[in-house]
């Protein structure tokens, strides 16, 4: 059984590094940010101490046995609907909050870590998420800048719109038909959005696509959306 100066180290420490992520987030303005960091970390911690130390009065005793793990065990699955919470979907099946759902899991792992005396570890763990998160997302969006989709929504008037000219500048520009959808502007309009979903390599071929767009009969409005 460890000290009570211990554990409250332990408690201590993992709300620390927990605090190290979340201002990761909490600066990109991300729901789970400082705090929901923070007591993703300590709870863990206090878990994970609870599993391993909190049952020490009743182990050896008659048909008693003990698994420090069983507890801890859970906050990996369980912290997945806190993660979920933190995932939300845009149009056109784009997910936006993986990265702060994959960092809450982390940070459940750090506090376990901390909790159950692996202060190397947890720290370890930390410097490298920490890397992950801000050292290397210049690196990602720059890199693969031009893997990511560039969606173009038109709105216009079913009646008046030239179908033939818009399949046109869409041939013209290599896009095919599966990444388009059709839906709908508003109930009971003569109009329909028309959402384009394209890799872009170029920002400028973006626009040269717009004012396209723009010049077609019956076209109402084009946007952009990154």
């Amino acid at each position: 059984m460890i000290s009570t100066y211990d554990m409250l180290l332990r408690l201590f420490l993992a709300a620390l590094l927990g605090s190290i992520i979340g201002w990761e987030r909490e600066r990109r303005h991300w729901t789970a940010g400082l705090r929901t960091h923070m007591l993703v970390s300590l709870g863990s911690a206090l878990i994970m101490l609870v599993s391993a130390y909190g049952f020490q009065d009743v182990v050896g005793k008659p048909g008693i046995s003990l698994d420090p793990s069983r507890v801890a065990a859970q906050v990996v699955s369980g912290i997945g609907f806190l993660g979920a919470g933190t995932i939300f979907f845009l149009r056109n099946e784009v997910v936006k909050g993986l990265t702060t759902a994959a960092g809450l899991w982390t940070v459940a792992g750090i506090g376990l870590a901390v909790g159950g005396g692996l202060y190397i570890e947890a720290i370890s763990a930390t410097a490298i998420a920490l890397i992950i998160l801000a050292v290397f997302k210049p690196f990602e969006d720059r890199i693969f800048k031009k893997n990511k989709y560039r969606n173009i929504r038109m709105v216009l008037d079913q009646h008046k719109a030239d179908f033939v000219a818009i399949e046109n500048v869409l041939i013209n520009h290599n896009i095919p038909f599966k990444e388009i959808g059709l839906t709908a502007a508003n109930e009971g309009s003569d109009e329909i959005r028309i959402t384009i979903q394209k890799q872009f390599t170029e920002q400028e071929r973006v626009m040269t696509v717009i004012a396209e767009l723009k010049k077609i009969n019956g076209v109402n409005s084009v946007d952009f959306l990154s």
